[in-house]
């Protein structure tokens, strides 16, 4: 797999700061899964008590450690639990190997954290197709357990990057009823990203107290309007998951709390928008909103087309106003539309309008727009009240060379 060996353009300007979490401790460590000279395991240790929620790819070719995870989601939560994630394998369409590397692995961490085999969760991510050395993970597990720290968690976030150019964290601390409850998050996710249910490889944490059902109802909710909300290239992962821990060691019960669940919605939404500017080869974040559709699943429907168009996206990537290619989209994507109620904008010009160009339009003006490093497209369909709002970037020769390159 080969490296990127340039940060995204689009990339923040460091990892973030993020709040410790009580209740949560971190390690990584280099395996020689794959890489040479960097981490590419990482362990998160979770105290007794400690809800887990999660959303997975409903890919048909999901992989072992995708179907172990889900099998386990609901457990009796009085015991510890582990989070153990390597990179540069993903464990995916090897048969009996993969079933029996995610039960050699979850059965030497579970030893190695004193904890149930039913409370440790694993994920790979990395090359499909390959059996995975698990012999190199586990033999480094009694290092992982004993290491664990509540400061590593953007050491983590490095430990799972495969063809991303930056680790992704994102946090927040809110204030209820006079007492802190912290949420810190790492992600990683580059290409081949279309989720359908989750995205990637993404861990939440929070030191906040929850149900397990309240906050399964909670992150499902939010992954529809965030990571479901994204997309790269199309291409839907054998091993997208999306996983929210609540320790509850602040004893903070936020049960139907608006403050915690704006706060937790806005980590993730952050997160996610770092995947997107990661997108392999991107050089422009793309949001694109559509409105006036006959329903909210019309309007995402008609706004992913846009989004996946590899004409839209070359257009953006070239810095070509060509609206004609988002009348392409909308046309194609299958939902609702009518010709002559549609209309355009590129950020606050107005292209077109009522199924024709629009008598003030001036391509100058749009072009301008085009040269930023933040497009915004615009439709209204004219139909109804749906509505709906995607992410995305550009689609250049970068991506190309990077997924041409990926298993060398």
């Amino acid at each position: 797999m080969a490296k990127a060996t340039q940060v995204s353009p689009l990339a923040p300007k460091g990892f973030p700061k993020l709040p410790l979490i009580e209740g949560a401790e971190f390690a990584s460590v280099s395996a020689g899964v794959k890489y040479k000279d960097r981490a590419d395991v990482m362990l998160a240790r979770l105290i007794p008590g400690t809800a887990i929620a999660g959303v997975f790819t409903r890919s048909a070719t999901r992989s072992a450690p995708v179907l172990d995870c889900q099998a386990k989601l609901g457990g009796d939560p009085k015991k510890p639990a582990a989070i153990l994630v390597n990179s540069g394998n993903s464990n995916a369409f090897t048969g009996r190997n993969g079933i029996d590397a995610v039960a050699a692995i979850t059965q030497a961490t579970a030893a190695a954290c004193d904890t149930p085999v039913d409370r440790v969760f694993t994920a790979s991510t990395g090359v499909i197709g390959e059996p995975l050395p698990f012999d190199r993970i586990t033999q480094h597990l009694e290092t992982l357990a004993r290491t664990t720290s509540a400061d590593a968690i953007e050491d983590a976030a490095r430990a799972i990057m495969t063809t991303d150019t930056f680790p992704k964290g994102a946090g927040a601390e809110i204030d209820i009823g006079g007492k802190k409850v912290s949420i810190a998050g790492i992600a990683k996710g580059s290409g081949m990203i279309a989720p359908d249910m989750a995205t990637m490889l993404v861990y939440v944490f929070t030191d906040a107290l929850i149900g397990q059902a309240e906050l399964q109802a909670l992150l499902s909710n939010h992954n529809e309007r965030t990571f479901n909300c994204i997309t790269v290239d199309s291409d839907t992962s054998t091993s997208d998951s999306l996983m929210v821990a609540a320790t509850g060691a602040t004893g903070v019960d936020v049960t139907g709390n608006e403050a915690f669940c704006e706060a937790l919605h806005q980590v993730m939404l952050d997160l996610a928008h770092q995947v997107v500017k990661d997108g392999e080869g991107a050089t422009k974040f793309v949001e694109i909103s559509v409105t006036g559709a006959a329903s909210d699943l019309d309007a995402k429907t008609h706004a992913l087309s846009i989004a996946n168009s590899p004409l839209v996206k070359t257009a953006i990537a070239g810095e070509d106003p060509n609206w004609g290619r988002v009348v392409m989209a909308v046309g194609k994507s299958g939902a609702a539309a009518d010709r002559d109620k549609l209309s355009i904008r590129f950020g606050d010009v107005l292209v077109a309008e009522n199924g024709w160009v629009s008598p003030t339009y001036r391509e100058d003006d749009a072009a301008a727009h085009m040269k930023g490093e933040k497009i915004d497209i615009l439709v209204d369909v004219g139909l109804g009240a749906g509505a709906a709002t995607v992410w995305t970037c550009d689609l250049t020769h970068g991506y190309i060379s990077i997924n041409a390159d990926y298993r060398s």
